[in-house]
C-alpha cells in the first residue's frame, strides 16, 4: 500500500481540481481529501456518505454558575482571555488548556469534549473516499487528517487497495506535516508565479525532511514560461523530478462551473497532460494500480 499526496505551497494553484484527475484515472484507489480546513473535493467527486461519526479534537473548559464563588482566579490565569464578565467561557478563544480547571477554588470548572466537526466515509463512481467537515473556527485539523489517514487504510487493507490518494492541504503547517508524514510519494502542485514559486521552495524543503518521493507539477505553466524555466532549474538544481506540465486551459474554468471532473473532458489539453502526468506518476509509484 502507498500513498500518494498532492500538495501546493500555496492555495489556488490547481491541486484540488488534478487530484480529482488522478482520482478518475487511477482505478485501484482509496481517495482521501485531507485539506480539512477548506474540503471541497467532495463538489468534484460527488460523494455519497455511508457512514459518519464526530470528531472531537479537544476540551473546552465549562464553569457552573452554582459553585462558580467568582474569585476571578480562572480569569487571572487564562492567557487567551476565554473567561467572560459573566463568568462563562467563550467557545472560540477557549483554548482547553486546563489551567483554569486546575487552579479553580470551588471545581466549579470542567473540562468537557469538544466536537470540532465530522468525518465521513463514502462511496464515489471512482472509489471509496474519506472526508471531513470542520466547525467554523475549530482547530486540531493535524489531528483530524491523522484521523482520516488511518481509516483510510484500514478501508485499503480490508478491500485489497493498494494505492490511497491523497488531496492535501496547502501551505507548510501542521495539517501539511500530518498529511505527508509516511507518505510514499508527495506530487507538489505549483505554478508559474513569484508567490508560488516561493512558497514551492519550502514545501519541497518540507517534503524531502519527510524522505517522501518528491514530484513537481506546473499547472498552467505557459501563462508565464519565463518563471515555469526557472522552476524546472530549481527542481533540477535540488533533484526534484518534473513529473508535468499543464497548459491553461479554459475548459477547467468550464467544468469548475459544472462541478464537473476535467478528466469528463478527455479532449481538451488539460486532460490530455494530466494523463502524461498520471503516467509518469506510475513510473514512481511502481504499483499496479491502473
Amino acid at each position: 500500500m502507498k500513498e500518494l499526496v498532492v500538495i501546493s505551497g500555496k492555495g489556488g494553484t490547481g491541486k484540488t481540481s488534478i487530484t480529482g484527475a488522478l482520482a478518475k484515472l487511477a482505478r485501484n484507489k482509496v481517495i482521501v481529501d485531507c485539506d480539512v480546513d477548506a474540503a471541497d473535493l467532495h463538489i468534484l467527486l460527488r460523494p455519497e456518505i455511508i457512514y459518519k461519526e464526530i470528531f472531537i479534537g479537544g476540551v473546552i473548559a465549562e464553569i457552573s454558575k452554582e459553585k462558580c464563588i467568582k474569585c476571578n482566579a480562572c480569569k487571572e490565569v487564562c492567557r487567551f482571555g476565554a473567561v467572560e464578565e459573566n463568568y462563562e467561557i467563550n467557545k472560540i478563544d477557549c483554548e482547553g488548556c486546563g489551567v483554569c480547571y486546575y487552579l479553580c477554588k470551588s471545581n466549579a470548572i470542567t473540562l468537557k469534549d469538544n466536537i470540532n466537526g465530522e468525518w465521513y466515509r463514502s462511496n464515489t463512481e471512482y472509489g471509496p473516499m474519506i472526508h471531513a467537515s470542520m466547525t467554523v473556527g475549530s482547530e486540531n485539523s493535524g489531528k483530524l487528517v491523522t484521523l482520516l489517514r488511518t481509516n483510510s487504510a484500514i478501508i485499503a487493507k480490508e478491500n485489497g487497495i493498494n494505492l490511497i490518494v491523497i488531496d492535501g492541504s496547502p501551505g507548510v503547517g501542521c495539517p501539511v506535516i500530518a498529511s505527508i508524514t509516511s507518505a510514499y510519494c508527495c506530487l507538489i502542485v505549483t505554478e508559474p508565479s513569484l508567490s508560488a514559486f516561493h512558497d514551492l521552495k519550502r514545501v519541497c524543503e518540507l517534503s524531502k525532511n519527510f524522505k517522501a518521493k518528491t514530484l513537481v507539477c506546473i499547472n498552467k505553466f505557459d501563462i508565464n514560461e519565463d518563471i515555469s524555466n526557472q522552476i524546472e532549474e530549481f527542481c533540477k538544481h535540488i533533484s526534484i523530478g518534473l513529473a508535468g506540465k499543464i497548459p491553461y486551459d479554459n475548459t477547467i474554468t468550464k467544468a469548475q462551473i459544472e462541478g464537473k471532473n476535467i478528466m469528463e473532458f478527455p479532449e481538451s489539453i488539460a486532460a490530455k497532460a494530466i494523463n502524461e502526468l498520471w503516467v509518469n506518476l506510475k513510473k514512481i509509484l511502481v504499483i499496479t494500480c491502473n
